[in-house]
């Protein structure tokens, strides 16, 4: 940042923090302000700005995928993760059961699955389980799908384990490309998961792979870390109380790396991500990176999350406020386009207008204020 874009960045703040009685505790946002001024700019953002657009009435959908396994350990493993993915969803974001769809084998389910299960992690129930949520869902909605479990192959031979006749990413694609009007996230988390993912990848959509190379054949910690980062909102580095793909994925991948270097051995997963539909999945998402700009604007929680008690001015404000913390992620990555100036002057406006809105919400809703 130059010495022009810091102060400036400097008056926003001063400007953001007179939107607030000098009694008050300083918000969410003021943190989520300061941590903007100092992050580095990433790669530039598609044109089209309207891929994860939140309305008040979209809905997010989730869908969860636990292949077969061998070995008491592995099982339990799995089963764990796909429980818990389930029941942090619908305790922190917002989800219910209508909105999240759990394939499992029902063979592994264990005792005691509850009401979670809606069908079997076979080839049927997987087209069956994509063809209902199609049928129900609409424009603008966004789909998150989890896959849990072991991978295979590498190129046009790499697959999904699942019941029966394994799934390659070819024919998994042919699904999710039916879902042209809404938004995707992908969430591979399997052994040799990279060359089943390469398939997903496509405009638009966000594809996270535990794995970067065929070569990574062995069960990955990944998912462990990724559920652990939507737990309590750990992964939110920000600290706008959401968490966007891009942070869980790097909560995930520090974390895993942490990992090996505590068990004193060489790492043998590299997990990617992938949002502008090249197939080439990023090891860390950075300045000169081509990929990290849609992460950074697909959040994990809905709407209701936040707003069941709100009024509505109060739910009005709370659209805008979100609305605004996109405008300045996708500013921020478009800084490239603008004269230094402009660049600057624009995202101060961007800014004392979400300090004010923030605001004014806490001012309706003092107990948003932490």
């Amino acid at each position: 940042m130059s010495v022009h874009g810091i102060l400036l960045a400097g008056a926003a703040m001063t400007c953001a923090l007179a939107a607030f009685p000098a009694q008050a505790q300083l918000p969410r946002v003021l943190l989520f302000l300061a941590f903007l001024a100092v992050q580095p700019v990433l790669a530039q953002l598609p044109l089209e700005s309207d891929y994860f657009l939140e309305a008040p009435d979209s809905v997010k959908h989730a869908v969860i995928v636990v292949g077969p396994s061998v070995g008491e350990e592995n099982i339990s493993q799995f089963r764990q993760w796909g429980y818990s993915l389930h029941d942090i969803l619908v305790r922190d974001y917002g989800y219910s059961t209508d909105t999240i769809t759990l394939l499992h084998d029902p063979d592994e389910a264990g005792p005691n699955p509850g009401n979670r299960l809606d069908g079997t992690s076979d080839r049927a129930g997987i087209e069956e389980a994509f063809a209902a949520l199609l049928s129900r869902i609409s424009d603008g909605d966004q789909v998150t799908v989890y896959l849990i479990g072991h991978g295979s192959g590498e190129g046009e031979e790499a697959k999904f384990n699942i019941i029966g006749p394994d799934m390659t990413g070819a024919e998994f694609r042919e699904i999710l490309d039916r879902f042209e009007r809404q938004d995707m996230v992908v969430i591979n988390t399997t052994s040799a998961s990279y060359g089943f993912s390469t398939f997903l990848s496509s405009e638009g959509r966000v594809v996270i792979s535990a794995t970067r190379s065929p070569s990574e054949k062995f069960d990955p910690v990944f998912s462990r870390y990724f559920i652990e980062a939507l737990d309590g909102r750990a992964g939110d580095l920000d600290k706008n109380n959401r968490v966007s793909m891009l942070e869980a994925f790097n909560y995930a991948k520090a974390n895993v790396e942490q990992w090996y270097e505590e068990q004193g051995r060489l790492a043998s997963e590299h997990a990617g991500l992938d949002d502008n539909g090249d197939s080439r999945f990023s090891l860390g998402p950075g300045m000169d990176d081509p990929d990290g700009r849609l992460a950074e604007i697909a959040y994990i929680d809905t709407a209701a999350a936040e707003t069941e008690n709100l009024s509505g001015e109060a739910l009005e404000l709370k659209t805008r406020m979100q609305q605004l913390e996109r405008s300045v992620f996708i500013l921020r990555g478009r800084k490239n386009d603008y004269l230094e100036q402009d660049y600057w002057r624009r995202m101060e406006e961007l800014l004392v207008d979400l300090a004010r809105t923030t605001a004014r919400l806490i001012e309706l809703n003092p107990e948003l204020n932490p």
